[in-house]
């Protein structure tokens, strides 16, 4: 099996992935995944696709992850991982996946700050006299 490359996205959070057979090695900018992500919440997003499939151990993954916050880049990891998988072995991978919403990209962003005003939706506090 060649390496299989996947992209995944949440808020402004990317990841981009490559999937080689291996021994289940998870690692993240350099760093394995227990020392980027250290709380065990976080861990159990970017593992929950693997877990689904049984195939914890069956793959090396490296990881590059770029912008956003932790979660969002958890999330990020997470559709990635579940993409890839998909290209592996579809038929097998994917009505898993689908049916725990892991293949949906969460399309929701932070709404734009509107100029002359303190947020996205705030207003200045209205003052009749």
């Amino acid at each position: 099996m060649e390496v299989i490359n996947a992209l995944g996205r949440r808020k402004s959070a990317v990841a981009r992935i490559y999937v080689n057979p291996g021994k289940g090695a998870i690692t993240i900018n350099d760093r394995p995944l227990d020392a980027y992500f250290k709380e065990g919440t976080l861990q159990y997003i970017v593992q929950q696709p693997l877990e689904l499939t049984g195939t914890l151990a069956q793959f090396d993954i490296k990881v590059n992850l770029d912008g956003g916050g932790i979660k969002g880049q958890a999330e990020a990891l997470r559709l990635a991982i579940a993409r890839a998988l998909c290209k592996i072995n579809s038929e097998t991978y994917r009505p898993v996946l689908k049916s725990n919403g892991l293949l949906t990209r969460d399309a929701r962003e932070v709404e734009r700050k509107k100029p002359g005003q303190p947020g996205a939706r705030k207003r200045f506090q209205f003052s009749k006299r």
